[in-house]
């Protein structure tokens, strides 16, 4: 619990610094492939390469590609069209995903999880409704493919985990984990990135580097661990936890002038969608957002 509420709290404060100083500001793809060689300057020395599974590295690299490579490429793109309030209302859908993987997982269909997905949208254009675009659609989807993926990471961490036990520590088999995500952002970067577009001012430095050694490094570390030490209903719980935390500070901090009726108006319908994805779904494990 104690990892989950800090991490918590790191994630919240994360998600401004990526909208207000790098979105807009420095390339995004660049700004995800730092924050993963900073990570991994971390883990990889202190990764065990013998006595580990190849199916456990394998396992490993595939949840470093979605939970990280994937999610936070989709999440930087996302901040060019969305709002930081926007970003985190719309993380709060990870739970929706996590139903599905489950089922699919578990070959069962949940009709609920289908009719939530229709309100969240409802959700996200009530927020939007008088400027509702096809760039913010765009990254409403863009942070839903961010949010599968994490859950993704996630469901399969936790199974991965269970399925092949070792007396090692959790950080000696962490490694592969910034490998995988490596393995995506980098190919996207060379493709996809503007190296005209990176970090000028000292501060911009700062928050990279903060968020490579402690959102990324320490953050995706001890909410991986955490995970695996509560049940599935506190992970749920936690896992939301951030968006609270992260609107209060913020539109305290940064976004004073927030029209905040349709802000919360629509978060509302959201959470409803978060809560009819659950119906009918036996006790399992309950995942949420970064």
């Amino acid at each position: 619990m104690g990892y989950l509420l800090i991490v918590t709290l790191i994630q919240a404060f994360s998600f401004s610094l990526i909208g207000e100083y790098l979105a807009g500001h420095v390339d995004s793809y660049f700004a995800v492939l730092v924050r993963v060689l900073l990570a991994g300057l971390v883990f990889i020395p202190l990764t065990r390469w013998r006595s580990v599974e190849p199916a456990f590295m394998r396992g490993m690299l595939l949840i470093g590609a979605l939970q990280f490579g994937v999610t936070y490429v989709c999440l930087y793109l996302s901040f060019r069209v969305l709002t930081v309030p926007e970003v985190l209302l719309f993380t709060i859908l990870t739970p929706l995903h996590v139903t599905l993987i489950e089922d699919a997982l578990n070959r069962r269909f949940n009709p609920w999880a289908l009719i939530a997905a229709l309100v969240a949208v409802a959700g996200a254009a009530v927020i939007r409704f008088d400027q509702i675009s096809p760039d913010f659609f765009m990254g409403f989807l863009l942070l839903q493919l961010a949010n599968f993926t994490y859950a993704a990471g996630q469901v399969l961490y936790r199974r991965l985990v269970a399925r092949h036990p070792s007396d090692l520590p959790h950080y000696r088999r962490f490694g592969y984990f910034y490998l995988g995500a490596l393995a995506v952002v980098l190919p996207a970067f060379l493709l996809f990135g503007k190296a005209n577009f990176l970090p000028e001012a000292p501060l911009q430095w700062g928050v990279l580097v903060f968020l490579g050694l402690v959102s990324t490094a320490l953050g995706l570390y001890w909410w991986n661990k955490g995970a695996c030490l509560v049940n599935g209903g506190t992970l749920a719980v936690m896992n939301n936890l951030h968006v609270p935390v992260g609107l209060l500070l913020n539109l305290l901090i940064w976004n004073q002038h927030e029209p905040l009726g349709r802000l919360f108006l629509g978060g509302a319908v959201i959470v409803a969608a978060v809560w009819i994805s659950r119906l009918g779904v036996r006790p399992a494990l309950g995942l949420a957002n970064r």
